[in-house]
């Protein structure tokens, strides 16, 4: 007796938008998405970031301009990068950006919820992520995550609701849990930067912060402290101490370039999986638009879309503003 078959005709699945949309197995909601927003001391107005299109260097008076506008759009969690005038190599001043949080808070409280970003690559001369030692060969780790753990205090303190750690410095997520649980902020959550490898992708937002590392002498990239791409064990070992180390939400960072370990993580964990399409991710896509080469509102959906069928619970983008509106025009 010849073996039976079964075929299975799937395209009914796919006949007309509605069984499309009941066969769906994700959704994407505008609720789920992060607006980074970059407060740069040095500026007097608004200020284009002439390589992220669309973005802006605000001041504080105008982010909170921003912030309403996004509101109104449907976006009510930020990420702040503040970008101080000042650079050192040692005995930083956190004032502006503790200022920012502050006057932020102050308009808003707790109509939106605000994420600090937390590293020294702002502050210091040199561009890297922490202190460097005597000939500037290394970042010192132990030096650096102390740093970290006092000036993310200090943002607790002035009302910040999450502190986002993107040094990749060992043991920073300890330390600053340590600190704020013992100063009486265990509610404010942390958002770590675990998966956060060494990328060229990063361009764009390095001109915004100011921030490129590799001045003469001195360490000429951060492949000492950030991920190696070859090594993915790593990324899926370190994201996993952090959480050990009691991080609330881990990143993968850049998110499309490392949608595998986006979907290690969600096989080996619960925890909130945050994904950060990063500037040159997101800049690939509208370089794309500008030239008509894609239709910049379906390029970043489908991103999007590919973040969350990875396993992201939350999406940090560039064009997170956008995302109700673009959402609603979704076609199945």
């Amino acid at each position: 007796m010849p073996e039976e078959k079964y075929y299975s005709n799937q395209r009914r699945l796919r006949a007309n938008p509605h069984i499309r949309q009941l066969a769906a197995t994700i959704t994407l909601s505008h609720l789920d998405f992060i607006q980074p927003l970059f407060v740069d001391e040095s500026v007097a107005t608004r200020t284009p970031i002439s390589t992220l299109n669309g973005v802006n260097s605000d001041t504080v008076e105008s982010v909170i301009q921003q912030i309403e506008e996004d509101l109104k759009k449907g976006i009510s969690k930020f990420l702040l990068f503040p970008v101080p005038t000042d650079r050192e190599e040692k005995n930083f001043n956190f004032t502006f950006a503790i200022e920012t949080v502050k006057k932020i808070k102050s308009v808003f409280g707790d109509r939106i919820w605000l994420a600090m970003d937390v590293c020294l690559c702002s502050y210091t001369s040199h561009g890297h992520c922490g202190i460097l030692n005597a000939d500037y060969s290394r970042v010192l780790n132990d030096e650096t995550a102390t740093i970290l753990a006092d000036y993310s205090l200090q943002l607790a303190q002035a009302g910040a609701d999450c502190i986002a750690p993107s040094d990749m410095i060992d043991g920073r997520i300890k330390a600053i849990r340590d600190n704020l649980n013992q100063n009486g902020f265990d509610h404010v959550a942390i958002l770590s930067y675990s998966a956060k490898f060494s990328s060229s992708y990063y361009g764009p937002f390095r001109d915004a912060c100011k921030s490129t590392p590799g001045k003469i002498n001195i360490l000429q990239d951060r492949k000492t402290y950030q991920l190696s791409p070859f090594n993915s064990n790593d990324a899926v070992t370190t994201a996993l101490r952090d959480l050990s180390e009691e991080a609330d939400i881990l990143m993968v960072k850049p998110a499309l370039l490392n949608v595998d370990i986006l979907h290690r993580l969600r096989q080996l964990t619960h925890s909130s999986l945050a994904a950060y399409h990063v500037s040159g991710e997101y800049q690939s896509i509208e370089l794309l638009a500008q030239q008509n080469s894609i239709q910049r509102h379906l390029g970043h959906l489908e991103v999007w879309i590919t973040l969350k069928r990875a396993g992201a619970d939350c999406i940090i983008s560039y064009a997170s503003r956008f995302a109700k509106e673009w959402i609603e025009k979704i076609e199945y």
